[in-house]
Order: structure tokens, then sequence, then C-alpha cells
């Protein structure tokens, strides 16, 4: 009997044009889905008839409770090699192999530039207007050279951030909790004394840490109503690191100039979610990951994977 593969949240439905996957095309059905499956009852009886799921990022849950109701699944595919909403023991527990692909860094770091470029010369507020025929010029551009650009984190990503804040002449510093001098040496920025100092000081502060237990809840009130009026926060990284009802609160105080965000504590957003309609805000729909070299990657590697599975040989275990 052929095994069933299904995709999950193909919104663009493109999964099957990003890879090749005749190679498994005599032994599994592939099915992608373009909907995003809201609730766990509903994703249960969507995926009862499949074998393998492929799953991009992290925005689908598998805790116990739902893996229990899937008796039929062998294989779970998360894109990239970290995925902190997986079950791992209760995966092992019902014989689910769970498996990762690789994953790029540059799209975020594209994605950040973005961001901060669209906010500091007013991109969007610029282009509706001149698209509608309103005013001709009506926003002072920030400048970036000469100004501080402040990092929360300095890993990957965030070294990569600096690279390109150093090339555009800004004066870029970090911080996080594990960030040691030799680090800051290396991609040659200045390592704050604090996050506070960081914050305070920073005309534009981007956010590149991992969500944990240290770092939930990292930027609440305390933390924006140290940064000046004039700065602005940009987050690529996990919501859950950006208080959202205080940066709410912020932007629509006019407490800070503005905010670029790609994620949110629920995606996709509601049609009425708050974030949908805050001022002084760039937001993007979670598209730090998505380019095409990275879909190619994660697709390509997902029909590697299910190959390595079908072998006996899994490759890229999670857990």
């Amino acid at each position: 009997m052929q095994l069933r593969c299904a995709v999950l949240d193909d919104f663009q439905g493109v999964a099957t044009e990003m890879a090749d996957w005749s190679p498994i095309a005599d032994e599994v059905e592939v099915v992608s889905f373009g909907n995003h499956f809201t609730d766990e009852d509903t994703l249960a009886v969507a995926l009862a008839d499949f074998d393998i799921v492929v799953t991009l990022r992290e925005r689908v849950p598998f805790p116990a409770s739902l893996l229990a109701r899937l008796p039929r699944l062998r294989l779970l595919i998360a894109s990239g090699m970290r995925n902190t909403v997986i079950d791992y023991a209760a995966a092992e527990a019902h014989d689910v192999t769970v498996c990762g692909t690789p994953s790029s860094s540059t799209p975020p770091v594209e994605l950040t530039w973005a961001l901060l470029l669209g906010l500091a010369r007013g991109i969007v507020t610029e282009n509706d207007a001149l698209r509608a025929g309103g005013p001709w010029q009506s926003t002072v551009g920030a400048d970036l050279h000469g100004r501080r650009l402040g990092l929360l984190g300095l890993g990957k990503i965030g070294g990569k951030v600096a690279q390109v804040g150093l090339a555009f002449g800004m004066r870029v510093c970090a911080w996080s909790q594990n960030l040691t001098k030799e680090r800051a040496e290396e991609v040659g920025v200045e390592q704050a004394a604090s996050k506070e100092e960081l914050l305070a000081s920073s005309d534009f502060v981007s956010v590149h840490l991992a969500l944990g237990d240290r770092t939930r809840g990292l930027i609440g009130a305390a933390e924006l109503a140290l940064l000046k009026p004039t700065a602005y926060l940009v987050n690529t990284s996990r919501s859950a690191i950006v208080d959202q009802d205080a940066l709410l609160a912020a932007l629509h105080g006019g407490r800070i100039a503005g905010a670029g965000v790609d994620v949110f504590d629920i995606e996709p957003l509601p049609a009425d979610h708050p974030m949908r309609s805050a001022p002084r805000l760039l937001a993007t729909p979670h598209l730090g990951y998505v380019s095409r070299a990275n879909y190619e990657t994660y697709y390509s590697a997902a029909v590697e994977d299910i190959q390595a599975f079908l072998a006996g040989t899994p490759v890229r275990r999670l857990g």
C-alpha cells in the first residue's frame, strides 16, 4: 500500500515545485495543505490517514495529545534542526521518527534589514501616499550612518546583521546573557555593559535570541520604557521574547518611533488581532525563513529524509 505524506502550511502552493519529489513517487503520495489548521481536533482529523507529515518551522505544535490521535503517523519532518513544539518523548513512545532539514540563516538577516530600512525611511507610508495621489513627501527619514544599532543576541543571525550594520557605518553593540568579549571582538562590535544600557543608548534595536526560559518576556514594559522616543525595535526572532501587550501600548502611546515585527503570538494572525491595526508598526507574516533558496533546501531535504526513512536509515534525527 502506498504511503501518504502531508505537507502543512503550504500557503503559496509551491511545496511540490520547490523540490524533485519523483524519487519517492512510487511509494509515497504527497498532499499539500494550503490552509492552516487552527486547532488540534481539526488537525487530528485532517492527518488521520497520513503516514508522514512535513511541517514548517514551529507553527504547528505536535504535543503528546495530538500524537496519540495519529496512530498511522510514522515520520514527522520539521524544517530546520531545532523545534521546540514537538514532544519528542511522546513521538518516541508512539514510534514516530522525527527528522529535520538544513536551514539558512541568510533569509532572516535580509528580512531584518528590509524591516529596519522600511521603518527608517518610511517606505510603506511614502509608497502608499504616492500611489494614492497623496502628499509628495510626508516623512523625514531616520539616518543609519553614525547611529547606534543594538543587537540582542550575536549568534549566527545576529553576527550577520552586525556586519551589515557596520557596512552602513553604524556603531554596533550587542548583549546577551551568554555573550563573551571574545565573540564581540570576533564580530567587530562593542559588548554592551547590560541589556538596559543597550536599550537606553541604541537608535535601533534588533532581537536575535533563541526562545527559552531566560528569554521569554525579556523585553517588557520596563525595558521598552528605556528606549529613546526616536528609537525603533525590530523582532524577527520569536514573538514571546517581546511582551506583545507592552509593545502595543508603546506603539499606541507613541513612546517609541516604531517597530518592525515578523513573528506573532498567534500565526496566522486572526483578522481582528490588534497587531493588524497598530500604529507605527511595519509587520510581515513571518517571512523570515520564506525564500526560494530556503524552500528548495527544506523540501529537497524532506525528500531525502523520506528516502532514508524508507531505507531504514533515518538521517538528521531530532529529539
